[in-house]
């Protein structure tokens, strides 16, 4: 009994892996569900026991790249040995890898912004992000790194903006330009408007202390 379980999960993991790719290159409504097929190495029964349709395979797509998100942004905000601002730019950086590397997170990036999965926005990655983005700008405000004016509001809502808006550039204009050297540029603008004059002066001098490392993402499903 556990060796079929073991045989079913990895056959869904493989069908969802397989999905994430056709998703990620020809948006929903052009996917093909015989290049999924071919692409996990599943049969048809196979994909219909696990899947009633190509829409439920496209939200366990997009439940899987949450579930990432939300293990990524959960290892970064427990962590105690690093300050609130050097915590959310590792989780950031760490979040600028999986957009390059990770399929399942591309897939999704490519789905919500589809008519299909508009509303799906309100409850995917970017409100994991989000609200863990709030959390360190309070810890960051009471640790004397941002002032004590900043509002966590409206600077998750500004920064949240400025990434979307970096990967939405480096889609359009590409020519080889690094996701992760323009997310970090977004958090230092945003950043610097609102850090204590202290803060500024020991990361003029120390940089940032946290970065994200690709074996840390876990990418095989």
């Amino acid at each position: 009994m556990a060796r079929q379980q073991e045989r079913a999960r990895r056959t869904r993991a493989a069908i969802i892996r397989s999905a994430a790719v056709e998703f990620g290159k020809s948006g929903y409504a052009a996917a093909s569900l015989n290049r999924i097929l071919e692409g996990s190495r599943a049969t048809k029964g196979a994909m219909y026991f696990h899947f009633d349709s190509k829409e439920d395979l496209a939200r366990a797509v997009l439940e899987t790249a949450v579930e990432r998100y939300r293990a990524s942004a959960e290892r970064w905000v427990t962590r105690t040995d690093l300050s609130a601002l050097d915590i959310l730019h590792g989780m950031i950086d760490e979040m600028a890898l999986r957009l390059e590397h990770d399929i399942i997170v591309q897939a999704e990036y490519r789905l919500i912004i589809e008519p299909d999965f508009y509303r799906d926005v309100q409850t995917g990655g970017g409100r994991i992000l989000g609200r863990a983005t709030r959390m360190l700008t309070v810890r960051a405000i009471e640790q004397g790194q941002l002032r004590a004016d900043a509002d966590p509001d409206r600077f998750a809502r500004t920064l949240a903006a400025a990434l979307a808006g970096q990967r939405y550039m480096v889609d359009l204009f590409g020519g080889g330009a690094d996701l992760r050297v323009r997310f970090q540029e977004a958090l230092e603008v945003i950043v610097e408007a609102m850090a204590t004059p202290e803060w500024g002066e020991k990361f003029r001098k120390d940089g940032w202390q946290a970065r994200a490392r690709l074996e840390d993402l876990g990418l095989g499903l």
